[in-house]
């Protein structure tokens, strides 16, 4: 069955740079407006005249600039500032001394969208490295350090650091979420494949073993081998695979995390075609009389569970036990119910044979309804046999989290 890859993406960043780009607009037009309102005032109008354009043009032509980190550039940052802290020092030339030291600058708040694209892109310390000279500049115009301008000055210097900071702590949260999904991408990739391996390879290697020992000869040398065979491919299974999901880093885009996952068959299934196959002369099943309809993935997943559990049975409680499958559709949930007549399951046998790598129990069984957001309970009694009672919501869904 062919898999597809998922691509996650994730950015805390992104409403960032939208965000910026809002301010550089909204703040553009204030100041152009707050300029119009005062133009008979100016000593020099065609001075401020020209920045407004100069500005307007710029806010605009680069809006494509300020969408992400990649493509907010370093010499962009540094044109940028440039141009606010010139509308900093020409507001002398088109404004009388009198009017400038209790008034704005020719860019007024646009100023502080250069330091916040700073931060956005390199974090508190680039914030703080643009802010000090915009804070120069606002005292070289002023003239003076007025209570008010230094006030102001100082707000926007800690308010680009922090928003520095914030960024950074978000990015370091980005990478560390994007580390556990691809953490547990890896790790449920790995259990399904233990899984497959157990209900395919490991079984026929394991009945090599069986017959080989008891045939003999050469046979019992091919027995030898599988069974070596065997315990490598446990210690492969139970130690770790490979990860198939990859995570990437792009500034521009936030951390990518690319996850293999299985594509859904279309259609309900009835659960007790699934399981027929599994009756016979020793293994009995009853079910309703009406079809326990479940999703498909979910329903086969179930059924391959129910198999493990019955190669369980054959395994250890011999070839001539007895075993029965009752399955119950409830309003909101179906239970598959696996018993037999074997010896049962010593204490404690369960956590020993998950140690020696053998995972019947641990993924084909528990691993399996672990998944489908359901449940398997097992209880044995020493020679009363064993009961596996399993439990799947009507609404399952195979790789559910």
């Amino acid at each position: 069955m062919a898999r597809r890859e998922r691509v996650l993406r994730m950015s805390v960043e992104l409403p960032l740079w939208r965000a910026l780009a809002g301010y550089r607009v909204l703040t553009m037009l204030y100041a152009i407006g707050l300029g119009a309102t005062r133009h008979g005032l100016f000593t020099r109008p065609w001075v401020a005249v020209c920045y407004f354009a100069v500005m307007f043009v710029w806010t605009l032509a680069t809006l494509p600039w300020v969408r992400n980190a990649a493509s907010c550039t370093k010499p962009f940052l540094a044109a940028d500032l440039t141009i606010a802290l010139a509308g900093v020092l020409i507001t002398p030339l088109a404004d009388s001394h009198q009017r400038i030291a209790g008034g704005p600058t020719l860019p007024s708040i646009w100023t502080a969208g250069a330091v916040l694209a700073f931060a956005i892109k390199g974090g508190w310390r680039w914030a703080a490295a643009a802010s000090t000279p915009v804070a120069l500049a606002n005292l070289v115009e002023r003239g003076h350090p007025a209570r008010d301008t230094v006030h102001s000055l100082i707000l926007v210097w800690v308010a680009s650091i922090a928003i520095g900071y914030v960024v950074e702590v978000a990015r370091a949260s980005e990478r560390t979420l994007a580390r556990a999904l691809e953490i547990e991408a890896a790790t449920r990739e790995r259990e399904r494949l233990a899984r497959d391996i157990h209900d395919s390879v490991l079984q026929v290697l394991a009945m090599v073993q069986r017959r080989g020992a008891v045939s003999g000869g050469e046979a019992a040398e091919l027995g030898r081998l599988a069974g070596e065979q065997e315990v490598a491919l446990r210690t492969l299974v139970s130690g770790g695979l490979l990860p198939v999901s990859r995570v990437s880093e792009d500034a521009s885009a936030g951390a990518v995390v690319r996850a293999v996952e299985e594509p859904d068959d279309e259609g309900p299934v009835d659960l007790r075609a699934l399981l027929a196959p599994y009756a016979g002369s020793r293994v009995s099943l009853a079910e309703p009389g009406a079809p326990v309809v479940l999703p498909r993935p979910a329903a086969r997943e179930l059924a391959a569970a129910v198999g493990a559990a019955l190669d369980n049975v054959r395994r250890h409680a011999g070839e001539g036990a007895r075993a029965w499958i009752l399955v119950e559709d409830e309003p909101d949930e179906v239970v598959v119910t696996v018993r037999d007549d074997g010896p049962g399951i010593p204490e404690g046998r369960l956590a020993e044979a998950e140690g020696e790598g053998r995972l019947g129990v641990a993924q084909s069984i528990r691993g399996r309804l672990r998944d489908l957001g359901g449940s398997a309970e097992l209880g044995s009694v020493p020679g009363q046999g064993t009961e596996v009672e399993l439990k799947v919501p009507r609404n399952a869904k195979a790789g559910r989290r």
